[in-house]
């Protein structure tokens, strides 16, 4: 399997602003210069090993996240795990979960851009 340098560097641009990092707070806290964290996040060089698991541990998130997309969901599990969840709740503690939901799909979307 060959490594997509240019999906890596893409994943770890994505969780860097999703923490509100720039590239130079993210090389300084991996001790690299800005120069090569910009190179990593557009895939123009190779990270070595030892940056990559600097990188993911100073983003608090698994190599495995920077390596490859988030796995797919499968959308009927979802829902129905969901359903069960809710038909063993009052009305009142739906209610509540649903607008809990709504609040966190408005923070990952606010985070997530």
């Amino acid at each position: 399997m060959e490594l997509n340098y240019y999906e890596i560097g893409q994943h770890i641009r994505k969780y860097r602003k999703a923490y509100n990092l720039s590239q130079e707070q993210l090389a300084e806290k991996v001790s690299i210069s800005t120069t090569h964290m910009s190179h990593i996040e557009t895939g123009s060089t190779k990270l070595s090993l030892p940056v990559f698991v600097k990188i993911a541990s100073a983003l608090s998130v698994h190599t495995d996240s920077l390596l490859h997309d988030s796995p797919t969901i499968n959308r009927t599990d979802l829902g129905n795990e969901l359903l069960n969840l809710l038909d063993s709740c009052s009305t009142e503690d739906a209610h509540i979960l649903l607008d809990t939901m709504k609040t966190l799909k408005t923070s990952l979307t606010k985070y997530h851009k």
